[in-house]
């Protein structure tokens, strides 16, 4: 049995069932998709702050972020955080594509790779890939030991194909 991706708000994507039914667009005005676009911009914009950009009170401002979040739109807020500075300056992009027999592992080998200290994100795909691992490493030894030995040596595992990150720029679009 094949799973597929839902989301928790604290730890990310984790496969759990056959078909995820299709979520229903929450409505949002245009005052929603601009505070929207200033918190994606930077999250830890105070309330009165993100009022006053978006031309309405803060009590108003306030009760839309809530709502916000309450309809799931607002997932959660996150730190944005420079991997160069904490010791890993090497990013890549690897893509993982198991074996047809290891279909019913996908839980589990989610689990297992998302709980690495190298992978930032992990993302499920549909097409010729599986998964799609945002990870970080010192240097290319140590990317090439996650590769090899948390990657490669599982049987489940049927290819990999790293790409390295020469540098990352964050969209200005909210997704709106």
């Amino acid at each position: 049995m094949s799973e597929f991706p839902s989301t928790t708000a604290a730890a990310g994507p984790i496969p759990t069932k056959d078909v995820r039914p299709a979520r229903e667009p929450v409505t949002t005005d245009e005052v929603d998709r601009r505070i929207l676009t200033v918190l994606a911009r930077d999250a830890r914009t105070p309330n009165n702050a993100v009022a006053a950009e978006v031309g309405v009170a803060p009590s108003t401002c306030l009760a839309r972020m809530r709502a916000l979040r309450d309809s799931g739109v607002i997932r959660g807020y996150h730190a944005d955080l420079d991997p160069a500075a904490l010791g890993r300056p090497l990013q890549a992009l690897v893509s993982v594509r198991l074996s047809s027999g290891a279909r019913g592992r996908l839980r589990s080998f989610t689990d297992r790779i998302r709980a690495r200290p190298e992978v930032r994100s992990v993302y499920f795909l549909a097409g010729g890939d599986d998964f799609l691992l945002d990870v970080t490493a010192v240097d290319v030894a140590d990317l090439r030991d996650f590769v090899v030995e948390e990657l490669s040596a599982y049987p489940e595992v049927a290819s990999t194909e790293t790409n390295l990150v020469f540098e990352h720029v964050r969209g200005t679009a909210a997704g709106l």
